[in-house]
């Protein structure tokens, strides 16, 4: 009898995974059922959705509290149905203020349950490896440091590498991402991520735009590409555009067409990743996005920032006033380096974005480093994490021990 697997996954980055690990699930079981939440990468594995990944698509625990009945109804539906079907394994993909609450319902339940995606325990509150322990019957996990952290706490734990280091070339074509785009020969172009958030691009859109305005005093040149992940954001930062004007910044929220043998390796890429491979630099807001950036070999400049009210509830909710380490940005906890400069709340200023990114732009030698460096960690993440994740999957499933 073929398996059954519950899902739920509530990020693009999350649904991106997803997908991958069902593609896996279903090399080795053509009849497996996967369902619950996901996006349109999951719906394409053939998984089957009772509630959209935007149901859950919050950032903070403001736009939580904003949301509060949708997102109580879309768990307490998904709970019902999870509980009424009996799933041979629950995977929950991230969202661990989610996925943590209802993998403990439903393991208590008798229901395995795996989680794919550490949370960040090693920068804020430690003490959920605890809530983890009871709630988890096997981790999955990204980077390589996380195994020891979760061994030493008797958590059942597997290294499957990142599906992002798979998904990206080793070895990047600049020139032909620039062929895909349509950008002239020999013109220096900045990618520009604010973010995929409402917030973020609120808080972050305004200084990379004067950021970029100041950059274009060095270089009249200077090509800025902007890609958004959807048209809602993409309407959000048009309106910021309009209130910062910036010449020679294009704004995407649509992949190009792959040309020929390209077609096949990039025709299913995200925007974002044709612009950071296009790119000659990267100026980022902390997330996902940076290490994507980084596995493109791209020059890197990290900034976020939160309003005072979320980082008084942040503060309060972690007992941590800042991370456990000294880095926010993936690249660097990955290097346990500075590889990219971080600009986080006050110090985020234009003047500070514009100098840092314009030695990400113009110093050769700086960004030859950050290459090495970068090829370092990609090499490092780089695994069979769809085989790796659905063997442990379906093992767990299974009830033996992955």
């Amino acid at each position: 009898m073929s398996v059954r697997v519950g899902v739920v996954a509530g990020e693009p980055s999350g649904d991106l995974l997803a997908a991958r690990m069902i593609e896996g699930v279903r090399e080795r079981d053509a009849g497996a059922r996967l369902m619950g939440i996901g996006g349109p990468a999951m719906a394409r594995a053939g998984f089957e959705a009772w509630h959209p990944m935007d149901a859950l698509s919050v950032f903070g625990y403001v736009d939580a509290l904003r949301r509060a009945p949708r997102l109580i109804r879309t768990y307490r539906d998904t709970r019902a149905r999870l509980l009424a079907q009996r799933p041979d394994v629950f995977v929950g993909v991230d969202a661990p203020d989610f996925n943590l609450r209802l993998e403990g319902q439903l393991r208590a339940a008798g229901i395995p349950t795996v989680h794919f995606v550490g949370p960040s325990i090693w920068a804020w509150r430690f003490e959920r490896i605890h809530a983890i322990k009871r709630a988890v019957s096997h981790m999955l996990v990204l980077f390589p440091f996380e195994v020891e952290i979760y061994r030493e706490h008797g958590v059942p734990v597997t290294y499957v590498g990142h599906p992002l280091a798979e998904l990206i070339p080793l070895h990047p074509d600049r020139e032909a991402a620039r062929r895909r785009l349509g950008i002239e020969p020999g013109r220096r172009v900045l990618g520009l991520l604010p973010g995929s958030r409402e917030s973020e691009i609120r808080l972050l859109a305004p200084r990379f735009l004067e950021a970029a305005r100041r950059l274009m005093r060095e270089d009249p040149e200077l090509l800025v590409l902007v890609p958004m992940v959807n048209p809602q954001r993409r309407a959000q930062f048009e309106a910021a555009l309009r209130a910062h004007p910036l010449p020679a910044c294009r704004v995407l929220d649509t992949a190009p067409p792959g040309g020929a043998a390209e077609e096949a390796r990039s025709g299913a890429w995200p925007i974002a990743w044709h612009v950071m491979e296009a790119a000659d630099a990267v100026l980022a807001a902390s997330g996902t996005a940076t290490l994507e950036a980084a596995l493109f070999k791209r020059p890197l400049v990290i900034s976020y920032v939160i309003s005072p009210w979320m980082r008084r509830i942040m503060a309060w909710k972690s007992g941590q006033d800042a991370p456990s380490v000294p880095w926010v940005g993936l690249p660097n906890v990955l290097a346990r380096d500075f590889v990219a400069p971080e600009l986080l709340q006050e110090a985020a200023t234009p003047e500070a974005l514009a100098e840092h990114t314009w030695r990400a732009l113009s110093d050769r030698a700086h960004g030859e480093e950050a290459a090495r460096r970068f090829l370092e960690i990609h090499q490092s993440l780089r695994r069979d994490t769809r085989g790796l994740a659905a063997q442990a999957i379906l093992e767990v499933g299974d009830g033996r021990p992955a």
